[in-house]
């Protein structure tokens, strides 16, 4: 499996189809962010034969801003717009996974979307995982896009 290319396809998709903005990959993180500050992270879990995580993870401007243009509304602080949003982003990001993995003969579900957001805080998936991390470049900022499936 290709997680690089397959959560690089997958927020492209997402974000020029959903919110009509160009967002560009950079390289792979060499070390998984997994502390955040003032940031907004919104998370799906993976279970079935591949178990794991993708999120979302954007400073808080950044994820004003991708809510602004996602819903349409101004948005000019940290609310219930905002973690709606990044969870159905990160809804979105896991269904089009999902999709790629169930065409190689995988079964996957998916969970509930869930978020976090606040000044300071950590996130953490399975211990031993196959994992990317990729930063985008958008209009809007910077922000990361997390992929990790458990190894089997």
């Amino acid at each position: 499996m290709d997680l690089e290319q397959m959560t690089i396809d997958s927020t492209r998709e997402v974000f020029e189809t959903m919110i009509m903005l160009e967002v560009t990959p950079q390289p792979a993180m060499p070390v998984l962010v997994s502390n955040f500050t003032d940031s907004v992270s919104g998370m799906v879990g993976l279970g079935g034969s591949c178990k794991g995580l993708i999120a979302i993870h954007a400073p808080d401007d950044v994820a004003m801003d991708i809510t602004t243009r996602f819903l349409g509304l101004d948005v000019d602080e940290i609310n219930e717009d905002v973690t709606d949003a990044f969870g159905e982003l990160a809804n979105m990001l896991a269904g089009n996974v999902k999709m790629v993995l169930d065409e190689s003969g995988k079964d996957i579900t998916l969970s509930v979307p869930s978020y976090v957001f606040g000044s300071d805080y950590h996130i953490e998936c399975t211990a031993e995982a196959d994992w990317v991390m990729i930063p985008f470049e958008s209009d809007s900022g910077e922000f990361l896009v997390q992929l990790q499936i458990e190894k089997s």
